[in-house]
């Protein structure tokens, strides 16, 4: 009786043993690269396709991931961002002194903007990663395009280092913040 009990344990581990190592030679992880940044999670490859996390793909692409639980489709939409920073003097810049005041502003034009977003915000962050608001509103009304100039801000670039001026969207009044775009000044 007991030799009857450890010949069935002896089958049922090998099988179960040959059936992950079948699994674990089905499924592949792999390791993604977007725009020369890689993924964290990576993904899988299983039967010659490739599985990869919507979250971090939208989050790395600057684009918003919606997701419909009744009809189970996620959708990526990127909207058109484009920012111009201007001087009170009307020109542009893209570059500063360090340890400069430099007085800005922020032009944004929004455009293919495919679903309906609640608020919106540009934000400038310095080398240690401090944010800063430059502007932030709630859309009035639904809108495919907009463009914005932001109010002057009187900004202290204090070190040398990579600053990003950052625009984020959010889709309701509860939901996080998802950069869109991103435009970065170097302060020598």
């Amino acid at each position: 009786m007991k030799g009857k009990k450890v010949l069935l344990l002896t089958l049922a581990l090998t099988l179960w043993g040959g059936t992950l190592i079948f699994a674990d030679s089905a499924t592949q992880a792999i390791r993604v690269v977007v725009n020369g940044s890689e993924l964290s999670d990576g993904g899988i490859m299983s039967d010659g396709k490739g599985y990869i996390p919507l979250r971090q793909l939208a989050n790395q692409l600057q684009a918003v991931l919606v997701w419909d639980e009744n009809t189970k489709k996620a959708s990526i939409t990127k909207p058109n961002v484009h920012m111009f920073l201007f001087k009170p003097d009307k020109s542009t810049f893209g570059g500063v002194d360090a340890g400069k005041k430099v007085t800005f502003s922020v032009f944004a034009q929004v455009d293919s903007l495919t679903t309906e977003i609640h608020s919106f915000k540009i934000t400038i962050t310095d080398p240690s990663g401090r944010d800063t608001l430059i502007h932030q509103d709630v859309m009035k009304s639904k809108k495919d395009n907009f463009w914005l100039l932001s109010e002057d801000l009187k900004y202290s670039f204090d070190s040398a280092g990579t600053y990003s001026i950052r625009f984020s969207i959010r889709l309701s009044a509860g939901d996080d913040w998802v950069v869109v775009s991103e435009k970065n000044l170097i302060a020598n």
